[in-house]
């Protein structure tokens, strides 16, 4: 299965207008995608209920198979720093769950599980194994809780399992301030919102998918059904899909996710999609010593992870 496409931006323009105008002929002469029409259905739903207290986030990791991969060791090397920054939250109340044709290595941990995939598809199966990840949901013994995709090579920030679940934002979070780090050049960016000294600065979600953590009512079917269907879409969609939706995403206080480049098991390096990214790390570099060291502390390197196989944040240079 390939990633969808993305639906162009002069049909989600109408179909946001047909909705806020309440126009169902309009919205039918559109012809709603899959995902926007999960998303409809699952508005329809929301608009007599009062959000729920969430009360756990759950992370879906689509791991990369051994066999797609130069170095699996590196590969699970990086998943156990995903992991650990996950354990390291000073809030307990997350659960992840790895979808992968092996078996990694996985701390003994009861809040992380397994989810074996099993269907023979060639090439890139993250689309695949996300759609297995969205499906399991109603197999797990959840409250209702926020839903967040995350890459197998991304690092959180300390404190983001709390804040989420102490804000209690109805809809639920998106990272749109966030480091990007070019491993092989030693470099990392901050990526956020543009402003005028930065004009062509993007925000963190356009360019990475661990992005969007929704708000899952496990008691509604729709709710899954539309995590699934948006999360076969790149992760520019999300914040669209889920306002249309209606669960409209806050941004979360700081940078809270690590995205990590050219480290040689990249996704977006199979798909030929890293150059721009690289360019963008190059642009907006940190080399402040202070603002280096503050996001050093955010994002600790585990001590029990190999420190061969993980990042090492950049030091300040001239």
């Amino acid at each position: 299965m390939a990633q969808v496409p993305a639906t162009p931006k002069w049909h989600r323009a109408a179909l946001r207008a047909a909705v806020a105008l309440n126009r169902e002929n309009w919205i039918d002469r559109l012809t709603p995608a899959p995902s926007e029409a999960a998303a409809l259905r699952l508005r329809d739903t929301l608009s007599t209920r009062v959000p729920p207290l969430r009360k756990q986030v759950v992370f879906l990791i689509p791991l990369v198979g051994p066999e797609s991969v130069d170095d699996w060791e590196a590969v699970t090397a990086r998943l156990s720093a995903t992991l650990d920054c996950f354990i390291a939250q000073n809030d307990p109340h997350w659960q992840a769950v790895i979808c992968c044709q092996d078996r990694p290595p996985l701390p003994d941990d009861p809040r992380i599980t397994f989810l074996p995939y099993t269907a023979p598809t060639p090439g890139n199966d993250k689309w695949m194994k996300l759609a297995a990840l969205t499906a399991h949901l109603d197999n797990m013994d959840l409250p209702p809780c926020y839903v967040m995709s995350f890459d197998a090579d991304d690092l959180l920030r300390q404190g983001s399992v709390r804040e989420m679940l102490r804000r209690q934002a109805p809809g639920g979070y998106l990272v749109q301030s966030g480091y990007v780090m070019d491993e092989a050049a030693g470099t990392i960016a901050l990526a956020d919102v543009p402003t005028l000294r930065q004009p062509l600065r993007k925000p963190f979600w356009k360019l990475c998918g661990s992005c969007a953590a929704l708000g899952h009512d496990p008691d509604l079917p729709q709710s899954a059904a539309f995590l699934q269907a948006m999360t076969q879409h790149e992760h520019r969609m999300f914040p669209y899909l889920a306002a249309l939706a209606g669960r409209r995403l806050s941004p979360l206080s700081e940078p809270s996710v690590l995205y990590v480049l050219n480290h040689g098991e990249n996704f977006g390096a199979r798909r030929g999609r890293v150059s721009f990214k690289t360019r963008f790390v190059e642009r907006f570099r940190i080399d402040d010593a202070d603002e280096l060291s503050a996001i050093a502390d955010g994002f600790p390197v585990p001590e029990a992870t190999d420190e061969d196989t993980l990042p090492d944040l950049p030091e300040a240079t001239g």
